[in-house]
C-alpha cells in the first residue's frame, strides 16, 4: 500500500486544513467527495436491456442521468439480459451479488416466464430466492411486476398475483406493472410490439420513479 502523502512534499507549505483535506481524499471520507457511490443493480430481461435501442437509451441509463442531475450517489448498474427466465436470473444473481454489492436491487424479472407458460409455482419459488438472496447480501429491494394479455385466460390473473403476494409476504415495494403506461399504446412499441421504443423510455422512467424515489433519498 503506498503512504500517505506528507505535508513536507509538496514544493509550497499546506496549511493544517489543507493536510486534513489531502488525508479525506486519501482515505475517501466523507467530505472528500471521493467517496465510493453505492451501487444500484438492475436485474431484468430484454424490457430493462434495452432490447432494440442504443444502451444509452433505455431506461436504466436515463435513470442513471437523473440520479446524477439530483446529486445522488448510486451508480446504476444494469445486468439485464434480453430473453432471460427466473431460473436463469437464479443462476446468475449471487456471483453479481458478490462481485457488485449493491445496495439496492431493482429486481424486473418473470416477464419470460409467462410468456412461455411456466409454471407460477417454479416462478414465485426463483423471485422469492433471488429477492432473500439480495437481502441477504445487505441489499434492499424494489420487485417489478409484470402482466399477460388478457388471451392467458386464468393463468394471466393468478401471473400477476406472484409479484403481489412476494412484495406483501417479504415486505418490501413493489411497482406492479413495468409497462403501464405504454401498454395500450401500440405506437410506443417497436414492430414486434412486445419491446418498447425509445421514446416510451422516458414514460417508463417516470412510472418506475415514484415507486424508487424513496428508496434513493
Amino acid at each position: 500500500m503506498r503512504p500517505f502523502p506528507s505535508c513536507s512534499t509538496y514544493h509550497r507549505p499546506l496549511t493544517g486544513w489543507h493536510c486534513v483535506a489531502l488525508l479525506l481524499v486519501a482515505l475517501g471520507l466523507p467530505g472528500s467527495g471521493l467517496a465510493a457511490a453505492k451501487t444500484l443493480l438492475v436485474f431484468g430481461d430484454s424490457l430493462s436491456a434495452g432490447y432494440g435501442l442504443r444502451p444509452e437509451a433505455a431506461w436504466p441509463m436515463l435513470l442513471q442521468q437523473r440520479l446524477r442531475e439530483r446529486g445522488s450517489d448510486y451508480n446504476v448498474v444494469n445486468r439485464s439480459l434480453s430473453g432471460e427466465t427466473s431460473a436463469g436470473g437464479r443462476s446468475r444473481l449471487a456471483p453479481l451479488l458478490s462481485r457488485e454489492k449493491p445496495a439496492l436491487v431493482i429486481l424486473a424479472l418473470g416477464a419470460n416466464d409467462g410468456l412461455r407458460g411456466l409454471p407460477l409455482a417454479q416462478l414465485r419459488d426463483n423471485l422469492a430466492n433471488m429477492i432473500d438472496h439480495a437481502r441477504h447480501s445487505g441489499a434492499r429491494v424494489l420487485l417489478v411486476g409484470m402482466r399477460l394479455p388478457p388471451n392467458y385466460g386464468p393463468y394471466a390473473d393468478e401471473f400477476a398475483q406472484v409479484f403481489v403476494e412476494l412484495a406483501r409476504t417479504r415486505k418490501i415495494p413493489l411497482l406492479p406493472f413495468l409497462l403501464e403506461p405504454v401498454a395500450t399504446r401500440p405506437e410506443l412499441f417497436q414492430a414486434d410490439q412486445l419491446h418498447p421504443t425509445a421514446a416510451a423510455q422516458p414514460l417508463l422512467l417516470e412510472h418506475l420513479w415514484g415507486t424508487l424515489a424513496p428508496l434513493v433519498k
